[in-house]
């Protein structure tokens, strides 16, 4: 069987599964090897995981640049080395000490954790190190120095205080660690924290309500329904306006040469583009051809990502 799909996928991923062991699978599901994931998600955590296929591959990267929601629950009173449960226990906080620890202390020091800050990258991760990955050379009982990386968390919100654990809603820019999160939120009570499970309930617009399960993609195969469940790529720009390209204009889009009002349907005058602005390009037949950005010092549409396959 030689399927191919184009578009993107919102896989619900299990405990116990590697980003990349979601690709695999997918790959013997949809019988088809041009497949990418949108962003790691650690093993013990479950939640949204988007997975791009044939031309929505393009996608990968644009997609990793969205904010994500998170849902942890953070155990204070104990430090680990991969900043989780399951972990190796470095510290534990004594009992006393963490009594003392009040629900205000706790509400101010996370909530003082809202906007920007410099995040050092846990030894437990992917990132990579003179070419090494972290977590092999933590494997290797090895720590080198990080740097920080300034993240933003956009949004953090208490749902559930029964201490020492707190269940809490973190809306962040790409490259947040939460595990990182909670470690920095425990470090700053003084009585250390880890991450005790977490889940993403959303990336971009994707949420946790529409997410399936491998099982589950794999009995709309064998359905013959699957395609139902694959977003299109132009779904991803709906927030975009759309132009249609003529009859000249569709050689030089299917080559993705740049557009001018006379390749185009619309006059770019009538269209009162922003400079900078995107919009999608399709033809008569609405088929999408990619995203084009508007320069108007030279009043061209240029490309920007083209899907067409």
């Amino acid at each position: 069987m030689n399927n191919t799909y184009n578009g993107i996928m919102n896989v619900y991923k299990e405990r116990g599964f590697t980003s990349h062991d979601v690709v695999a699978k997918l790959r013997g599901i949809c019988h088809m090897k041009k497949i990418g994931h949108t962003g790691t998600l650690d093993p013990e955590a479950v939640g949204v995981l988007p997975v791009c296929l044939g031309s929505g591959t393009k996608l990968c990267d644009m997609l990793t640049d969205w904010d994500k929601e998170y849902i942890a629950v953070l155990r204070l009173g104990v430090v680990t080395d991969t900043q989780d449960m399951s972990g190796k226990i470095l510290e534990r906080c004594d009992a006393g000490k963490l009594r003392a620890v009040t629900q205000e202390q706790v509400r101010e020091t996370i909530m003082g954790f809202l906007g920007d800050y410099d995040q050092i990258p846990p030894m437990y991760s992917a990132l990579k190190v003179d070419g090494k990955k972290l977590y092999e050379l933590a494997r290797a009982g090895k720590e080198v120095e990080r740097k920080p990386r300034r993240v933003r968390v956009k949004e953090i919100e208490i749902c559930e205080s029964k201490l020492p654990t707190v269940r809490m809603r973190v809306v962040c820019s790409k490259g947040t660690y939460i595990r990182t999160l909670c470690h920095d939120i425990g470090a700053k009570l003084g009585c250390g924290g880890a991450m005790e499970s977490l889940v993403r309930s959303r990336v971009g617009i994707f949420g946790m309500e529409e997410a399936l399960t491998l099982s589950a993609l794999e009995k709309l195969r064998d359905e013959g329904e699957i395609s139902d469940v694959i977003i299109p790529p132009d779904a991803v720009f709906a927030q975009n306006r759309s132009v249609c390209v003529n009859e000249q204009g569709l050689k030089m889009a299917q080559n993705g040469n740049r557009l001018g009002t006379a390749q185009l349907k619309q006059t770019l005058q009538s269209l009162e583009l922003a400079d900078g602005e995107q919009v999608r390009v399709y033809d008569e037949e609405k088929r999408f051809y990619g995203i084009y950005a508007f320069y108007a010092a030279e009043r061209l549409l240029k490309p920007v990502k083209m899907f067409l396959e």
